[in-house]
C-alpha cells in the first residue's frame, strides 16, 4: 500500500504544482486590482482567498489540516502570533484560519521578489522583509513592524527558528527578532501556536509531495505582554511551542 501511494504521489504532485501555480498567476493580478482600485481591505479579501484556495489545492494531495481557532483570542488589539517553523505549507492554513486577526508575516527579503502572488502580497500587505545579514537594519525594520501592528490593532506572525525545520525537529528560538516586537508593543497579546506534520510535505524534497500528510496546528491560550517581562516571554513561548511538538 505505501509503495502505491508512493507511485500515486508523482502524478498528483504534478497535478497539485498545476493547480497551486494557477492560484499564484491568477491572484497576482486580482491582487494588484484589489488593491489599487480599493484599497487596503480588498487587497487583503483577495490574499485570504487567494490562501483559501492553495490550501485547495494541496487536498489534491489528500493532506488534511487540523486547525481550531478558539473564541477567546481577545479582538482589536495588537496580535504577536509566535510558531515553530516547519515548511512553506505552514502559511497558507495560518492566513487562512486567523484571517479575521490580518496576519502579517516576518520574512527574508528573498521572498520578496520572484514569486507571483505571495512576493506582491510580502511587499504590498503589511509584512516586513528582513535581511539577516544587516542586522542594524533588520532591528530598525522591525521597530517600525511593531509599530505599524501597535497602531493599526493588527498581527504579526513570527518564526523564531528563522529557517524551517527540515526533521519537525524544533530548532533553538533566535531571540533578537521576537524580544524587538514585545518590547515596542505593550499593549499586545501573543498567541503561541505549534505546527506538526507539516515537514512531511516536504520529505523528499518539492518532488514528489506525499499523499494523505496531516497537518496539525495547536493554538496555545493567549498570553497578554504587559504581565512577564520579555525575558520571562521568551522562555515561556520556547518550551510552551516545543513541548507539543511529535515526531
Amino acid at each position: 500500500m505505501k509503495l502505491l501511494l508512493h507511485i500515486l504521489s508523482y502524478p498528483l504532485s504534478a497535478i497539485y504544482y498545476l493547480a497551486f501555480g494557477s492560484v499564484l498567476a491568477i491572484f497576482h493580478p486580482i491582487q494588484w486590482f484589489c488593491l489599487n482600485v480599493f484599497g487596503y481591505q480588498a487587497h487583503k479579501k483577495s490574499v485570504d482567498y487567494m490562501n483559501f484556495f492553495a490550501i485547495g489545492s494541496l487536498r489534491i494531495l489528500g493532506t488534511r489540516f487540523d486547525f481550531s481557532v478558539p473564541n477567546n483570542i481577545p479582538k482589536n488589539v495588537p496580535l504577536l502570533i509566535v510558531t515553530n517553523h516547519q515548511s512553506m505549507y505552514d502559511i497558507p492554513p495560518i492566513i487562512w484560519s486567523l484571517r479575521r486577526f490580518h496576519p502579517k508575516f516576518v520574512s527574508k527579503k528573498e521572498l520578496g521578489k520572484g514569486i507571483p502572488s505571495v512576493s506582491f502580497n510580502l511587499r504590498h500587505g503589511g509584512s516586513v522583509l528582513i535581511d539577516r545579514k544587516n542586522p542594524a537594519e533588520a532591528v530598525a525594520k522591525m521597530t517600525a513592524f511593531a509599530h505599524y501592528l501597535e497602531t493599526n490593532k493588527r498581527s504579526g506572525v513570527i518564526f523564531p527558528e528563522g529557517t524551517r525545520s527540515r526533521t519537525g525537529e524544533p530548532k533553538t528560538f533566535h531571540r533578537k527578532g521576537l524580544q524587538t516586537l514585545i518590547n515596542h508593543m505593550p499593549s499586545a497579546y501573543i498567541l503561541p501556536i505549534t505546527v506538526n506534520n507539516s515537514w512531511k510535505l516536504q520529505r523528499y524534497g518539492m518532488f514528489p509531495i506525499p499523499l494523505g500528510v496531516h497537518l496539525k496546528f495547536t493554538v496555545h491560550p493567549v498570553i497578554k505582554v504587559s504581565d512577564f517581562s520579555a525575558e520571562t516571554l521568551l522562555d515561556m513561548l520556547e518550551e510552551k511551542i516545543k513541548s507539543a511538538v511529535r515526531h
